[in-house]
């Protein structure tokens, strides 16, 4: 197959063989889960359990809302607290979180029947998947029932794992292959997809020898595999879209609207045992890794888990740990806890040491040197978005096109001036959400002021009407007859009386 390139991006040393150099770490359970009601695009999970409560394993704990999903619990045991916790992603954010005291010796698990794959309806599939919580575990978490919702021509399973340190999907496909391509069958039949792409980076040489056995195993013909070279960041779907098909998907479109869909290979994973399995989404692979981890490792996760849980797994932090990071060193959040609770969302928990944390650069004025613009994936103008930003003119910024920047984080790197580019873009989208909440609000308030405005003004109009209606009929001739009529018989009335 021929492969073309994207523009811009890097070539980054990958750092994995520490994390993939033995098997995945079994499923273990702390004392306690703290699972978020927010670890998916979307507004956040209704809690549908009240403190005290006894929960099984699988058993649902959260009610999606609107285009979010639902949430399960990863263990069996006791609801201990319903709390508001910050969410890591989200600075200044807070989310309910299900605090579970797991109870290790219940074994009553709430799994939902198994389907066949193959003989089960399109429709039944979906519900499944709604059911089971399954969420994109590429990072950008959309429910998965709403992304299969449109059909395609060709499904591109994404093991492109470009960024250093994170080794997860490719642990995954070490050892369940068989699991992924399964699930991309299953993804196929439901999107109606042609074409199935199986993306592997060239330096994951075991992943691709195992994924080549599976394919033989269960692809059926009908999944391809695509060799991609290790470039930074080729695993965002619209660069390994272009590499693997030469077309651009557009500026404000999706890779649905020229009939292509991506998904993770960890997504496909979790809707074959959704499915087949009947098991929703309580786990997922995390690689816990950097200088700062005694021994580095993958490990399969329960949602909810504590960092340093995971940290105490991986032989606990090495000497003079720096920085932790949930993600990887290029699109990473800095975290000061390791109280912070795995979610769906969370592929990487990264400690770096001291050698490995640059010390803060001063930043200088921009010199217009253009690598920025030359490394961009997104073929955006980061030097010029950066000053219109600067002079807060955000609807240039936002014509400009600062919506498609995907905060990869290499205009940073190749910025000679040290300046926090992908930071200002962060702020920069920020802002233009905020103001365009704010011009929503104050358009809605006005449209309520002026709708109070006419309502009151036909009130007053119709209260004119009838006045002039009562005037006008009092002052008719028969009416006003009438009323001398009656006053007349009235007065004779009151004078009969008397004389008796």
């Amino acid at each position: 197959m021929r492969l073309h390139r994207f523009h811009g991006g890097l070539q980054l040393e990958g750092r994995k063989e520490a994390a993939t150099a033995k098997p995945i770490l079994a499923l273990q359970l702390p004392p306690t889960l703290a699972v978020s009601m927010l670890q998916h695009a979307g507004a956040a999970a209704e809690p549908c359990v009240a403190v005290g409560d006894v929960v099984r394993r699988a058993q649902r704990i959260g009610t999606a809302i609107g285009h979010g999903t639902h949430v399960h619990a990863p263990a069996a045991g006791r609801i201990e607290a319903i709390e508001q916790r910050p969410v890591p992603e989200k600075t200044g954010h807070s989310a309910a979180h299900v605090v579970i005291a797991v109870n290790p010796k219940m074994q009553d698990d709430n799994f939902l029947p198994p389907l066949d794959a193959r003989l089960a309806s399109v429709d039944r599939l979906r519900e499944r998947l709604r059911e089971s919580g399954v969420v994109d575990l590429g990072g950008a978490t959309f429910a998965t029932e709403m992304k299969v919702s449109a059909p395609c021509t060709t499904l591109v399973l994404n093991g492109v794992e470009c960024e250093p340190w994170i080794a997860c999907d490719d642990a995954l496909l070490r050892e369940r292959a068989d699991e992924v391509v399964l699930g991309g069958l299953l993804l196929a039949r439901i999107t109606v997809a042609e074409r199935i792409l199986l993306a592997i980076e060239d330096s994951m040489i075991v992943a691709l020898d195992a994924s080549r056995a599976a394919i033989t195993r269960h692809g059926e013909g009908r999944i391809e595999l695509v060799v991609v070279p290790t470039i930074y960041p080729q695993g965002g779907e619209r660069q390994l879209v272009e590499v693997l098909t030469s077309l651009q998907v557009p500026f404000a479109g999706l890779p649905c609207d020229i009939g292509i869909l991506v998904h993770n290979v960890a997504t496909a994973a979790a809707a074959w045992r959704a499915v087949v399995l009947g098991e929703p989404l309580m786990s997922r692979m995390v690689t816990v890794t950097g200088p700062g981890i005694r021994q580095p490792c993958t490990i399969e996760a329960a949602i909810g888990t504590p960092i340093a849980f995971l940290v105490e797994r991986a032989d606990g932090y090495a000497e003079h740990p720096e920085r932790l990071l949930l993600g990887g060193p290029m699109t990473g959040t800095a975290i000061a806890s390791d109280q912070i609770s795995i979610g769906k969302m969370h592929n990487c928990v990264l400690v770096l040491d001291r050698n490995n944390v640059a010390d803060k650069q001063p930043e200088m004025p921009c010199i217009r040197c253009g690598n920025c613009a030359s490394a961009c994936p997104a073929r955006l103008q980061p030097q010029q978005l950066f000053q219109y930003l600067q002079a807060g003119n955000l609807d240039r910024a936002g014509s400009d096109g600062l919506h498609a920047c995907i905060e990869c984080g290499i205009c940073d790197v190749v910025c000679p001036s040290h300046i926090p580019l992908t930071k200002s873009f962060q702020q920069g989208k920020h802002r233009i959400a905020v103001n365009a909440m704010q011009s929503d609000r104050a358009q809605a308030a006005r449209q309520r002021y002026e709708a109070r405005g006419q309502r009151l003004q036909r009130e007053s109009d119709q209260r004119a009407e009838l006045e002039l209606a009562r005037r006008t009929a009092l002052s008719a001739p028969d009416a006003v007859a009438t009323a001398l009529a009656r006053a007349r018989a009235k007065r004779e009335a009151g004078k009969g009386g008397k004389a008796e």
